[in-house]
C-alpha cells in the first residue's frame, strides 16, 4: 500500500490517498523502455539545453493494476514527490494506474465528436492515454531546470552564458536560497505545472520512437497521435464544467491546464481546431469539435512548442509576473472572443454522469487457505455491494468523520 499527500490549492486543505495494487509487468517493461530513452527524448523539448537539468535522475516507473483506491478521486498516474527541488536534486518516481486508464463505459456516445471520429476515439482513447500519461509523468514533471542561488550565493547556471529565450537578454531573476516553485508561483503553481506536463505529453507523442516503445507503428501510430490530440481538445472543452463564473475561479488544476491548451491551439488558427455550435438530434443546442489531423505536426506542434518553451522559461527563471500574466490570459473565460460562457452552458447541459469506479474486494477462503477475488457489476448497485462488503458493520468513528465534512 502506498500513500500520497496532496495539497489542494482550491480549498487549502491536505487530503490523503492510499491504494492497494499489483504490478503489471508487461506495461511496466514498456515504461522502463521509456525511462531508458528519456535522455534521448529530453533534447527534443523546445528549450535550450541550459534550461534542462544537468543530470536526468532516472526514476522508477511502474504500471499498476489497482485493487482498491481510497481517496477523493482516482488519478490515472502519479508523480511523487510534488516538490520541485527534490525532483531536481534527488529524483522522483512514477506510477501509472493501468486499469483506471482502461475503465470506460463503451456503450455511451462520446459528446461533441463527429460520427467519423466516434469509432476511432473509442477504440484508441485507452492506448493513446497510456502514451500521454507516460510522457506527462516522466518527461513532463521530470523535465526542466530551476535556476537557483544556494545559501553561499552560488548559482546553478552561468548568467554570462544563458540568455532569456523570450527577451534575448541575460537572465534577470532566479530562485533564492529559501524560494521554491510553490512559494513563488503560489496559487497557480499546481495548474501551471500540470499544463506544462500535458504540453510535454502531446508534444513528445509526435515522436515515432516514443510510439514504437508502446507498439504503435505506421498508420496506427498516426491514429494514436490524432486521438491523443483530439482527447486533449475535447478535455479542454469539457473543462468549462470546472469553471465558476460567480467567482471567476477554476476548481480543478488539470482541467484548467487543458482549457489553457485548447486556447493555445485555437489561437494558432489556420484551421487546426474549431468548435462550432450545432443542433443535436434531440433538437437541443450542441457543439462539434473539429481537429485537422494533417496540421497537427506543423501548426499544432509549433503552437504547443512555442507555448511550452515560455512555460518552462518563466518557471526556470522565477519570472512570476510574466508567467502569471500569460497563464491567466489563456485561462480567461468570458463571452468575448468566442462566447465561452455560452459554450459552458451547452457543456453543462450535455454533461454526462460522473464516472464511478466499482472496486473489487478480497476474501480469505479458510478451507482452501486461499484469497478469492470478488468482483461486482458495473452499476450503482454494484458500488453499494462493494462498499457493504468492505464496511460490513456500523462504524461510529467513520460516521463522525463524515458528519464533520457535511456542509
Amino acid at each position: 500500500m502506498k500513500q500520497q499527500t496532496i495539497f489542494c490549492h482550491a480549498c487549502y486543505r491536505l487530503v490523503g490517498a492510499g491504494f492497494v495494487a499489483m504490478v503489471n509487468k508487461e506495461m511496466s517493461r514498456k515504461f522502463g523502455q521509456l525511462v531508458a530513452q528519456a535522455e534521448n527524448l529530453l533534447p527534443l523539448l523546445p528549450w535550450p539545453k541550459e534550461y534542462e537539468k544537468d543530470t536526468f535522475l532516472k526514476p522508477d516507473f511502474t504500471s499498476l493494476e489497482v485493487l482498491a483506491f481510497s481517496g477523493s478521486g482516482i488519478p490515472a498516474g502519479i508523480n511523487i514527490p510534488n516538490y520541485n527541488d527534490i525532483r531536481q536534486n534527488e529524483g522522483f518516481k512514477n506510477v501509472s494506474l493501468g486499469n483506471v486508464l482502461a475503465a470506460s463505459a463503451a456503450d455511451k456516445r462520446v459528446s461533441f465528436l463527429s460520427d467519423r471520429d466516434q469509432e476511432l476515439y473509442v477504440k484508441l482513447k485507452g492506448p493513446a492515454f497510456e502514451v500521454q500519461v507516460g510522457l506527462h509523468e516522466l518527461t513532463g514533471h521530470g523535465s526542466g531546470k530551476l535556476f537557483k542561488e544556494d545559501e553561499n550565493g552560488k548559482l546553478n547556471f552561468k548568467p554570462e552564458e544563458v540568455l532569456h529565450t523570450e527577451t534575448n537578454q541575460p537572465i534577470q531573476s532566479w530562485y533564492g536560497p529559501n524560494d521554491t516553485w510553490d512559494t513563488k508561483f503560489s496559487t497557480i503553481a499546481s495548474t501551471y505545472e500540470e499544463c506544462r506536463a500535458e504540453c510535454v505529453g502531446i508534444y513528445l507523442c509526435l515522436s515515432r520512437d516514443v510510439l514504437s516503445i508502446f507498439g504503435h507503428e505506421g498508420d496506427a501510430a498516426s491514429d494514436i497521435v490524432y486521438v491523443n490530440w483530439l482527447n486533449m481538445v475535447r478535455a479542454g472543452l469539457l473543462a468549462l464544467e470546472f469553471y465558476s463564473p460567480e467567482t471567476s475561479n477554476w476548481r480543478q488544476a488539470h482541467m484548467q491546464g487543458r482549457y489553457v491548451i485548447l486556447q493555445v491551439l485555437l489561437e494558432a488558427g489556420d484551421g487546426l481546431v474549431s468548435i462550432d455550435k450545432t443542433t443535436g438530434e434531440d433538437g437541443e443546442p450542441d457543439l462539434a469539435i473539429a481537429l485537422d489531423r494533417v496540421k497537427i505536426e506543423t501548426v499544432g506542434k509549433k503552437a504547443i512548442g512555442d507555448f511550452l518553451r515560455k512555460l518552462q522559461v518563466y518557471k526556470a527563471t522565477a519570472d512570476v509576473d510574466a508567467g502569471i500574466a500569460m497563464y491567466e490570459r489563456y485561462s480567461r473565460v468570458s463571452e468575448e472572443g468566442g462566447g465561452w460562457l455560452s459554450l459552458r452552458k451547452i457543456v453543462l447541459a450535455r454533461k454526462t454522469p460522473r464516472r464511478m469506479f466499482v472496486q473489487s474486494h478480497t476474501v480469505l477462503d479458510g478451507e482452501k487457505d486461499d484469497v478469492q477475488l470478488v468482483e461486482y457489476p458495473a452499476t450503482a448497485a454494484g458500488i453499494v455491494e462493494s462498499f457493504m462488503a468492505r464496511f460490513p458493520t456500523y462504524d461510529s468513528e467513520l460516521e463522525a468523520l463524515w458528519r464533520v465534512e457535511v456542509p
